[in-house]
């Protein structure tokens, strides 16, 4: 395997393996946006902002190690960002 070969592989394996963590994330925030029953829970927000910070480290690692577009990186933080800000209103809405 050449090394552009193995870069790629790589390149591919970190946007799948942050993609997947994204994906649990916005499944957290859909479920909570659902049913809207774990009002202003500090468990609940503790745990995705948790989740969040945790996959903003794992995106700039991969900017760092040159395995990720640091665009791409950022707009999928952007893209969480928005729809947990919409969750919050959404409870906040609902008290």
């Amino acid at each position: 395997m050449s090394s552009s070969e193995l870069m790629l592989e790589l390149h591919q394996k970190a946007l799948q393996l942050l993609q997947e963590d994204a994906e649990k994330i916005e499944k957290l925030i859909e479920i909570q946006m659902e049913t809207l029953t774990n009002r202003r829970c500090p468990v609940y927000e503790e745990v995705l902002d948790t989740q969040m910070y945790g996959l903003s480290r794992e995106i700039d690692f991969a900017v760092r190690a040159g395995l990720l577009d640091e665009h791409y990186g950022k707009a999928l933080l952007i893209k969480l960002e928005r729809n947990l800000a919409e969750l919050y209103e959404a409870l906040s809405q609902s008290k």
